[in-house]
């Protein structure tokens, strides 16, 4: 059963490391819920942080730093002085993440850090104003308009700006990481190397002091000082990749190919092909130190933690130099530090049970710790083609989705037809289902698709009836541009007593394409607008006025969809942010109808 769970895990786990979410990036179209209003978001320029790393009077270097799940588009960069006759040279700005839309081709955007590099003239030295335009938006469906903010340098090249725009930490770490972490420390425990060896050590630690609180202190003396080692590390690695930027060079396949390659070469350490480990020159003087280290005392569990951070086995140091990686390339030396520290308490939790219940508590050893340690190095498989994924074209990462998917499922007995028992039949059974999405996902590549989540592509089947429907409720939107157009057709909709349906749209708004063409003119979603005013507010222009306006409702951009009732009012309960899909829709506006009576 354990060794069919940690399957299990794995088969959801796999498409989701194959389509790089690991990097956060959540978006709506795949089954994601629905936002109600804009407290989901942050304020664009909480989202997006300029500040200026440096100015003299040859460069201009800025720094935007993109929170996490939020990115900024290449081409609506825009960087002018005041005056116009300062003339400063092109920006330069790296390569971004190739990003495929079926409304707007290919577009390129920027993920985390991102630093510009502005030339100055050579013979002019006049203080001026630096004028940056930037736009961007969030995973979630939101899209910011066009930000613009000044910076003020003067002619010897010193620069200042708003202290709203003063730099700012990034800070790359969330509570869900946190939680990842942890559990991730959990299961390197449950690998054929570590857990066999926890009674062992509960008795150097311990020295027979199990249960009670003396056991518990023993313990966490031990778990403490090993898991602040493990946040050296993490701050570290952090810290060095804060320095080279990582983060930011992160778009170039020099990076990004000698990273994957890395996590290919820990997951084959995972397959036990090699072991890695320290030299042995430092691992024996380490031993000989633990093993002059007397247990039962709360300096020497402290003594033995720290050296049990350098002497992790052989089924630890893949994933952990995988996890150093990681933080290294998040440049946060703070969350670096948090999150390796919650991975060496979660690595150290099964030994506080020990100390409060004994090894009774412990599962017993088993093949099923090898399914664990092989389910880690495909992870790991996994992480590697997240990665390559920003570099290669996305026909060619489904293929390698595929080729993981089919050698799991071939590992899992997928082509064996010996006789089994019932738990060999339903390994073999989630073989044989892997191998299927493997097929599914070479066929995708090789018709021209790129997702791993829809890998045959979109069926689009025409009904006579819902065309027909469709094309009439795409006319009867009213589209208007300027707010006293939207508060005249409010106060028409309240005298005659009709619901609105207030819908906020941008050109430059990749959700409101795919609201507009997938979510408006769905079948189950047409035949439930009739009883609305339907009005589409286009903020393309996005003018001082209209801007205005998104404050007025507390929006930070489109899409939004609003829903006023009959008397005026808006039911914010039912306010729409961000992307959605037309079945979450569908249920809203039903739920709008109890609610309106209609």
């Amino acid at each position: 059963m354990r060794r069919l769970l940690c399957l299990l895990f794995l088969v959801f786990a796999l498409p989701a490391v194959g389509a790089g979410l690991l990097d956060s990036r959540p978006n709506a179209t795949f089954g994601g819920a629905a936002l109600n209003n804009s407290s989901d978001f942050l304020p664009v320029r909480e989202a997006f942080k300029l500040s200026l790393v440096d100015s003299n009077a040859e460069t201009i270097k800025l720094r935007f730093v993109a929170t996490e799940g939020y990115y900024l588009y290449r081409h609506r960069f825009q960087f002018r002085s005041d005056p116009v006759d300062v003339v400063l040279g092109p920006a330069q700005l790296p390569r971004g993440e190739k990003k495929r839309d079926e409304f707007f081709g290919d577009v390129e955007v920027y993920y985390g850090i991102l630093d510009v590099e502005i030339p100055r003239p050579k013979d002019d030295h006049r203080a001026f104003t630096l004028a940056v335009t930037y736009q961007g938006c969030a995973d979630k469906g939101l899209c910011y308009p066009p930000e613009t903010e000044r910076l003020s340098i003067d002619g010897k090249g010193v620069a200042s700006m708003a202290a709203s725009s003063a730099p700012i930490a990034p800070t790359g770490w969330t509570w869900k990481e946190m939680l990842l972490f942890f559990l991730a420390g959990i299961g390197l425990t449950f690998t054929p190397c570590v857990l066999p060896m926890l009674p062992i050590l509960s008795g150097v630690v311990l020295r027979g002091q199990v249960g009670g609180w003396r056991g518990f202190s023993l313990s966490l003396a031990y778990v403490l000082p090993m898991a602040a080692c493990f946040a050296l590390l993490g701050a570290l690695m952090g810290l060095f990749g804060a320095q080279l930027n990582l983060q930011a060079r992160l778009q170039s396949a020099w990076v990004l190919v000698p990273f994957a390659l890395f996590f290919v070469v820990f997951a084959l350490a995972m397959f036990g092909l090699f072991e890695l480990k320290l030299p042995h020159s430092i691992s024996s003087r380490l031993d000989r130190m633990a093993g002059k280290t007397k247990g039962g005392s709360l300096v020497g569990a402290a003594i033995l933690g720290v050296v049990s951070s350098l002497l992790v086995s052989p089924c630890v140091s893949a994933p952990l130099a995988g996890a150093l990686l990681y933080i290294s390339a998040s440049g946060d030396a703070a969350g670096g530090a948090l999150k390796l520290f919650s991975l060496g308490l979660g690595m150290g939790a099964p030994l506080l049970l020990v100390a409060v219940g004994g090894a009774a508590w412990l599962p017993k050893s088993g093949p099923w710790l090898g399914t664990v340690k092989n389910a880690i190095g495909v992870l790991l498989l996994g992480l590697a083609i997240g990665l390559l994924s920003r570099v290669l074209p996305g026909q060619v990462t489904l293929l390698l989705i595929g080729l993981l998917a089919a050698g799991v499922g071939v590992f899992l007995g997928a082509l064996e037809f010996t006789h089994k028992t019932t738990r060999q039949r339903l390994a073999q059974l989630l073989g044989l289902l892997l191998l299927f999405y493997a097929l599914t996902c070479w066929f995708g590549a090789l018709s021209g698709n790129t997702d791993p989540f829809q890998p045959l592509g979109r069926t689009q089947v025409t009904v006579n009836g819902s065309a027909a429907s469709v094309q009439e409720s795409h006319g009867d939107w009213q589209t208007i541009t300027r707010p006293d157009e939207l508060d005249r057709l409010l106060a028409e909709a309240k005298n005659a007593g009709q619901p609105v349906l207030l819908d906020w749209y941008a050109d430059w708004c990749i959700s409101c394409k795919v609201i507009e063409k997938e979510v408006l003119t769905a079948p189950s979603v047409v035949p439930q607008l009739k009883d609305y005013k339907l009005v589409r507010f286009d903020i393309t222009e996005s003018n001082a006025e209209q801007r205005a306006l998104l404050d007025r409702y507390r929006l930070f951009g489109p899409p939004a969809i609003l829903f006023f009732a009959a008397n005026g009012d808006e039911l914010k309960h039912l306010r729409v942010v961000g992307e959605i899909n037309a079945g979450e829709f569908a249920e809203r506006l039903r739920s709008a109808r109890r609610d309106l009576r209609l």
